[in-house]
């Protein structure tokens, strides 16, 4: 479903409003395609014991399925949208599926005890605040700060071998400079999926950075330039379309 007027900016995004009068009308849809697309890369990382934390889960229903991968430990999704969040409680309630905890809570700010989950999983939500963002290669100091507080966050809640999942379109060379920030002691890897245009799949494992991590890293590919607005991309209703041009 398309939006019928869409902001331009992070701000936009981060208000609530935006998201509840989306998802009253929007029963579901998956951003940056649906679990089928990168159960490949996922898989592995699951096991029944693990405790997973969604963040940004709209109306997807990629809690239920984790739990028809057989994750028993507790999986808890966070959206900003209390509409989103009810309507997630409903569907769960009107299928009769247990163990899977819908909360309100902001991404900036999330309210979990430290090192509560084992797995914590984006699927384009820290895009939003690349929206508007200015130069790529030197985002302006707010879209930096609000994404410094979003991955400080995530690593707190993560248990100290837990691995946090970012699925997203930023390029490894736009979003290793957040990921590798000092302070954080996670390992970067990452993979892509997808036919025709790429989505970006990081896995980042806590407790196991290197000094020197780019050997384990994928080859980068030449760095674009990039613009994001609100535009259909693939005949989905993304926030953001990617122009990639030589340098």
């Amino acid at each position: 479903m398309a939006d019928d007027v869409a902001p331009r900016t992070a701000s936009a995004y981060l208000d609530p409003s935006y998201w509840d009068e989306r998802f009253g009308k929007e029963e579901h849809y998956e951003w940056f395609k649906d679990f089928s697309h990168f159960r490949h890369l996922l898989a592995p990382l699951l096991s029944p014991s693990i405790s997973v934390l969604e963040v940004g889960c709209g109306n997807s229903r990629l809690g239920e399925e984790l739990l028809r991968e057989g994750v028993a430990g507790g999986i808890t999704c966070v959206d900003l949208s209390p509409v989103a969040v009810q309507r997630m409680r409903d569907r769960l309630a009107e299928q009769g599926t247990e163990g899977v905890e819908v909360v309100v809570a902001d991404m900036l700010d999330l309210p979990f005890e430290r090192e509560s989950f084992d797995l914590v999983i984006e699927k384009g939500t820290m895009d939003v605040l690349f929206v508007d963002s200015g130069d790529p290669w030197n985002p302006n100091p707010t879209t930096v700060d609000n994404v410094m507080k979003m991955l400080e966050g995530i690593h707190k809640v993560l248990k100290p071998e837990g691995i946090f999942v970012s699925i997203t379109f930023g390029q490894p060379h736009f979003r290793r400079r957040f990921f590798e920030a000092p302070g954080f002691t996670w390992s970067v890897e990452w993979s892509t999926f997808g036919d025709g245009f790429h989505y970006f799949f990081y896995i980042l494992k806590k407790g196991k950075r290197l000094l020197d991590s780019s050997g384990n890293q994928h080859t980068q590919p030449a760095a674009p330039s990039i613009n994001m607005f609100h535009e259909e991309l693939e005949s989905e209703d993304y926030i953001f379309r990617t122009n990639v041009d030589e340098l």
